[in-house]
């Protein structure tokens, strides 16, 4: 009796996966998705979300997505981290889109020593690794002893558990130069072979936050952000949205801060305070009286 039983919880799962998504229910599910997170997802993601909610149903034991769907009428619903969790794509790596680190160094040594602390905000972390790769960079410029705060949010709880850990696959840093590995990485030996864990100095600067950058208020503790790097994360929202996010960032920098956003996004508009200074780099305008 268990092995037919658990065949036809096989067969179950195999039909459930192939259950269509109706356009309502999508657009219903879109719709809370942009207003809970900001994030405005494309009218052809119907196959990916099918496949990603389809998991969701499986362990609330659901037989349709329109029952989903009635389970995230309650705002205050558990499902709710779970549902963005799954909607939500993380892709980042150690340096990626290397200049930005450097001119980072540049740009905070241009008029004389850096500040004291550097503060910066990764807003949009996902697994860790830009934060990470500032603090690196940071500490490797400036000293081990410069005081250095390195705010990094993420909507994902998943993706912050794997950030705070410090622990990734050697894989993850396969194309660093070795300085690095030797500056910033310990090997696992034994059963944690084949993993790499960044050491704790490079760890200590830098604290994890879940945030919402839609929520009406910030908790953001302590004096404005001499940079902010919200890179890969703006294209994920429509035009107002991107429009507000980018004037409270005007507001939690500090004088003359620094704006990194991802190369395929650009700020346009010279009323949203901004300057560029070349390759996705924005400094924030000064009023003159």
């Amino acid at each position: 009796m268990r092995r037919i039983a658990q065949d036809t919880a096989t067969r179950a799962d195999l039909l459930l996966n192939r259950e269509p998504l109706s356009p309502a229910t999508f657009e219903a599910l879109r719709l809370l998705l942009h207003e809970h997170s900001g994030i405005a997802l494309s009218s052809h993601k119907v196959s990916m979300v099918q496949s990603r909610l389809a998991k969701r149903l499986r362990v609330l034991r659901l037989e349709t997505y329109e029952s989903y769907l009635k389970v995230l009428q309650d705002p205050a619903a558990e499902e709710w981290v779970h549902f963005i969790n799954a909607l939500t794509t993380n892709l980042t790596s150690f340096f990626r889109e290397g200049h930005h680190f450097s001119r980072l160094v540049e740009l905070l040594a241009a008029n004389g020593p850096p500040p004291r602390p550097i503060r910066i905000w990764s807003a949009g972390c996902s697994t860790g690794e830009e934060p990470y790769t500032l603090a690196m960079t940071l500490l490797q410029a400036f000293g081990a002893h410069h005081p250095l705060e390195i705010l990094a949010s993420d909507l994902d709880t998943a993706v912050l558990e794997t950030a705070a850990r410090g622990v990734y696959p050697v894989a993850r840093i396969d194309g660093l130069e070795e300085a690095w590995w030797k500056y910033a990485f310990l090997r696992g030996t034994g059963d944690q072979e084949g993993l790499v864990r960044l050491r704790p100095e490079i760890r200590r600067p830098v604290r994890f936050a879940r945030l919402n950058l839609l929520d009406a208020t910030w908790p953001l503790e302590g004096p404005p952000f001499h940079a902010i790097f919200c890179r890969n994360v703006m294209i994920y929202f429509d035009k107002p949205t991107q429009r507000r996010l980018l004037q409270r960032f005007q507001q939690a920098m500090a004088p003359r801060g620094l704006l990194f956003v991802g190369h395929s996004e650009s700020l346009l508009d010279p009323s949203l305070g901004f300057e560029s200074l070349g390759q996705t780099i924005y400094r924030r305008k000064e009023a003159h009286p």
